[in-house]
């Protein structure tokens, strides 16, 4: 027969395997329920990532034009010059975090209060511009969060439904088409010991 492992047919091979096909399909239930928190997970990551992609965009539109309307008033020289010094506009922390075995970093930020520019010539605008690119990287952190732990999940969640898969059509499948193959085996085998066992009585009595 394809498809069984090549195992002597005895009792004792048998008995070997309904439990090993038992602890198999444990381990399949157990999977199949891992499978299904992490597409769950997926799914809720996923709405994040999309919102915070959409927020991203908008962000980086209206960050871009306080920038460009600040260079236009400025120019580049000034808006370099007004730049120098300046002290980060964020608090970053990165923690790593886990969701049922998968790990990705966990970012913590927050906006500072913006330092003061003591030069005359500055625009309204630089300190929009800066307000604003200071929101959009920390919504960049966020969402760069929200990303790495959705492909984690989805890789995990590919590799786990690629061994629910491989437990449910090849290896369960084999270890049961033995099991009854070597069922079958003992059972021909016990019918030509009774079928010698009668020829003998048979004789013994003529």
């Amino acid at each position: 027969m394809r498809g069984r492992l090549k195992i002597p047919p005895t009792k004792s091979a048998l008995l070997a395997l309904k439990r090993q096909v038992a602890f198999l399909e444990q381990g399949h239930a157990m999977l199949e329920r891992k499978r299904e928190l992490l597409t769950r997970l997926v799914y809720e990551r996923l709405d994040q990532y999309r919102r915070l992609r959409a927020e991203v965009r908008s962000s980086l539109a209206e960050s871009y034009e306080w920038l460009g309307m600040a260079h236009m008033r400025m120019g580049s020289q000034m808006l370099r010059q007004a730049a120098l010094g300046l002290k980060p506009a964020l608090a970053l922390t990165i923690l790593p975090r886990s969701s049922i075995g998968v790990e990705y970093p966990a970012v913590e930020v927050r906006t500072l209060p913006l330092q003061p520019v003591g030069l005359m010539w500055t625009d309204a605008s630089f300190d929009e511009a800066r307000r604003r690119l200071a929101q959009l990287a920390a919504l960049l952190a966020r969402f760069g969060e929200a990303e790495t732990a959705l492909w984690r999940l989805l890789a995990e969640q590919r590799k786990t439904q690629k061994r629910v898969n491989a437990l449910k059509y090849n290896v369960i499948p084999r270890y049961r088409a033995t099991i009854r193959y070597i069922q079958s085996a003992l059972e021909e085998e016990e019918r030509n010991t009774l079928f010698q066992i009668k020829v003998l009585r048979e004789a013994g009595s003529g």
